[in-house]
């Protein structure tokens, strides 16, 4: 009697923190192999995660994307970055996905396309967990290559605690990945606090944005002229725990970021009123001696920069300020991780 082989289940699930950047990445020498003008540095958050489970299977007739509890459709923006990701992903492992479909099951527990960077962590824990139910055996620098085919700033949720992603020069952006820094226990003084002004999906995407800046703003020369400075000096702060010089240099380039989409035409405004106004806030607070700094992405959410030891003076002002949404205490988190438990 023959004993018929079941083939073998392809399923696996992992979970990844978003980060934010302390030097932002804007700009894309590639549109379609997502690489970067400059490098960028960031801080891997806690407590802000996607959790994905996929399901590599000949019964599928097509790709099935399920987010946040919803069937995404193929005219969807969503689904189409997620179908670009998976014909790259076809393309460099054509026997392991020959005749598959995949199912994909992924939720996020903070808000998705507000500027709290939801691509990073879907798409490194959408990376993780194909590495894994395929066995590709991919390592950590690998995985970040791949999952920046889904999103630029996923190279950085790979990783965890401190983290930058190297613009490489590669026309195959083989040299574009991110690198550790320095691991989530090594600064714990080191805070952060997510404010949410809005929930709503933005407008203008970061991809869009990037392509309009670069071609119609006067001023993006300049930035890439100053961002190596940057790099270095948000490098040495945090190798020497220089808290001051940290917080300064990502204040700063995070105002010339937005100085940039502001002098983009047409310009893209992501701060709302109550962002004015928490800017305001933090710079008025640190004249009175409470020190700490604001960085804020492609939306309208404030981040603020702060030690432990101020976490609760600054949060109790914050919860005074009835036009926040939601305050949420992070700190350096973990890289991507497989999860045992699957969504479906």
């Amino acid at each position: 009697m023959h004993h018929i082989s079941k083939p073998k289940k392809k399923k696996a699930s992992a979970i990844a923190n978003s980060n934010i950047a302390l030097i932002k990445y804007w700009g894309k020498r590639d549109d379609e192999l997502h690489l970067p003008y400059n490098n960028s540095i960031s801080v891997t958050l806690s407590g802000l995660f996607t959790h994905t489970t996929v399901d590599f299977n000949k019964e599928y007739s097509q790709d099935v994307l399920i987010l946040n509890g919803k069937r995404i459709k193929p005219d969807n923006d969503k689904y189409k970055y997620i179908a670009k990701f998976l014909n790259s992903l076809r393309k460099s492992f054509p026997q392991k996905l020959s005749g598959l479909k995949i199912k994909i099951v992924s939720k996020n527990n903070f808000p998705t396309g507000a500027g709290l960077a939801s691509s990073a962590s879907g798409f490194a824990a959408l990376t993780a967990a194909c590495n894994e139910a395929l066995g590709l055996g991919l390592d950590k620098r690998q995985l970040s290559i791949l999952a920046r085919r889904g999103s630029g700033s996923a190279a950085r949720s790979i990783f965890g605690g401190f983290v930058e992603w190297h613009k490489g020069s590669n026309q195959d952006g083989s040299d574009s990945y991110a690198s550790q820094i320095a691991d989530k226990n090594y600064w714990p003084e080191f805070k952060i606090i997510i404010c949410t002004t809005n929930t709503k999906e933005k407008e203008i995407k970061s991809r869009a944005g990037m392509r309009t800046t670069i071609k119609t703003c006067p001023f993006y020369s300049g930035w890439l002229k100053t961002i190596k400075h940057d790099i270095e000096i948000a490098r040495q702060a945090i190798t020497e725990k220089d808290f001051s010089s940290l917080g300064q240099i990502a204040e700063t380039n995070c105002l010339k970021l937005h100085a940039l989409m502001i002098t983009t035409y047409p310009p893209i405004i992501y701060w709302n009123e109550s962002t004015i106004s928490l800017i305001r806030s933090i710079l008025n607070w640190r004249k009175e001696g409470l020190e700490c700094y604001f960085t804020i992405d492609a939306g309208p959410q404030v981040k603020i920069l702060c030690r432990n030891s101020d976490t609760a003076t600054i949060i109790k002002k914050l919860k005074d300020m009835t036009f926040i949404k939601n305050i949420k205490l992070s700190q350096p988190g973990s890289g991507v991780k497989i999860s045992n438990f699957h969504l479906f």
